[in-house]
């Protein structure tokens, strides 16, 4: 019982030498902060680059740089019996700075002319089919425009039909 005691008596000394830290020869002292000026806040904030959007854009429909004649345009598209049905593909939302109605997919190895079809709405969208180096199987990333047209979920993951358009 003695032994308790004084491990007690001892924790309670010890921790009373941390608020005798001015009699302490071995404390470390910690330099005086210095105080800087602040920057101009165009030195401090990057400038946007050119082609990036529009510069208070939030939302999608504040992305969705595209008019009503090229989304008109852009939904006209039907099935036409010059087709060709490339399949069927993941799509990811693409770039939403980037303008226009196109899609990336491994479907094709060369640019061209094309059609999306989502067939949970049954719409369709006209677009540009552009290649990307990726196994056939990967998924695709479709425009903000494209998608907003056929009415997918952007962020979902939809799967698309993809039919190229014989010339």
């Amino acid at each position: 019982m003695k032994h308790v005691l004084a491990i007690i008596a001892l924790v309670f000394v010890l921790s009373g030498c941390a608020r005798l830290e001015a009699l302490n020869p071995f404390r470390q002292t910690q330099p005086e902060s210095e105080s800087v000026d602040p920057l101009p806040d165009d030195i401090l904030r990057p400038r946007a680059r050119p082609g990036t959007g529009p510069d208070e854009a939030r939302t999608a429909e504040a992305f969705d740089t595209s008019s009503r004649s090229e989304r008109a345009t852009a939904a006209t598209a039907g099935a036409n019996a010059g087709e060709t049905d490339l399949g069927t593909t993941i799509a990811s939302l693409g770039a939403v700075t980037r303008p226009g109605f196109w899609i990336e997919t491994p479907l094709v190895t060369e640019r061209g002319k094309g059609r999306v079809l989502y067939a949970e709405t049954g719409k369709s969208s006209r677009v540009e089919l552009i290649p990307v180096d990726a196994p056939r199987g990967a998924g695709s990333r479709l425009s903000l425009a494209a998608m907003r047209l056929v009415g997918a979920d952007l962020t979902g993951l939809p799967k698309i039909r993809v039919f190229r358009k014989s010339d």
